[in-house]
């Protein structure tokens, strides 16, 4: 299957295992328009990819994902229309991941923030990098945070867990992730592609009918979570880019010529 995706995301045939690489390695795989409405199509391409029997989900370069690219969110700040847009194709990720009858293994070989942090939160199984870390900075500029982490990671961890790490953008360091059930493996850095891409293998071993319904079964839990609350967040975001303390931090940060990470508390 040939794979209609932007230059920021790569699909590497391995066998029946697609590893799919975000390709912003110069802006730490920061999510522009482009990297994101490609994100949403990627999904439901993979679904129909019948020769697919396992997905590995990395970063090129030294992140991950380092979060929201904030000259696309000042953009989004300014125009309605592209805010629509953007928070339709977030609810595509999420759902599309959800849905996504391939199983999908991150392999977290650096930051990931954000959108970043969301992925590994809808990831089947993750592999982390030692010297990783996720975070969800939303509310610490100013953002509702309506998808991936503080929607799902109640069913990873505690909800006391999940609230603390919501509301403070604090990062969380890959022993701690693990800790609490975030993610499935630590790694020495140079080892988590190998790692995911071995567990990948693994699973693509097994008949795929088996693996694909076993799937859809365990991620019913998720996807009632999901639809119950996921509307009505992406509502709260969509207003919360009106707010004069969103508009203040993205200017101050875009001035000051940050790359897109955690602000703040959240470094």
């Amino acid at each position: 299957m040939t794979y209609d995706l932007p230059p920021s995301i790569e699909v590497e045939l391995d066998g029946p295992v697609r590893l799919v690489r975000l390709n912003r390695p110069d802006d730490l795989n920061a999510t522009d328009h482009e990297l994101h409405s490609g994100l949403a199509a990627l999904w439901p391409q993979v679904d129909a990819d019948d020769d697919a029997r396992a997905v590995v989900l990395t970063g090129n370069g030294p992140a991950f994902s380092a979060g929201g690219d904030f000259d696309y969110i000042a953009e989004m700040i300014e125009d309605p229309e592209l805010r629509s847009l953007s928070l339709r194709h977030g609810r595509e990720i999420m759902t599309g991941m959800i849905g996504c009858r391939v199983p999908v293994i991150a392999a977290v070989n650096g930051p990931a923030v954000g959108l970043g942090c969301s992925l590994v939160a809808l990831a089947d199984i993750s592999f982390m990098a030692e010297s990783a870390h996720l975070a969800d900075p939303h509310v610490a500029v100013g953002l509702v945070a309506a998808d991936g982490g503080p929607i799902s990671w109640p069913l990873l961890t505690s909800l006391q867990l999940a609230k603390e790490y919501a509301l403070t953008g604090e990062r969380i360091p890959a022993a701690r992730a693990a800790q609490i059930g975030l993610v499935n493996h630590v790694c020495p850095d140079g080892e988590v592609l190998d790692a995911a891409l071995a567990c990948a293998r693994r699973i693509a071993r097994h008949p795929a009918g088996a693996v694909r319904e076993t799937k859809r079964i365990m991620n019913a839990h998720l996807q009632r979570v999901v639809l119950a609350v996921l509307d009505d967040a992406l509502a709260a975001e969509h207003r919360s880019f009106d707010s004069p303390e969103l508009r203040a931090n993205i200017d101050r940060l875009r001035a000051r010529g940050d790359a897109p990470a955690p602000p703040e508390g959240a470094r």
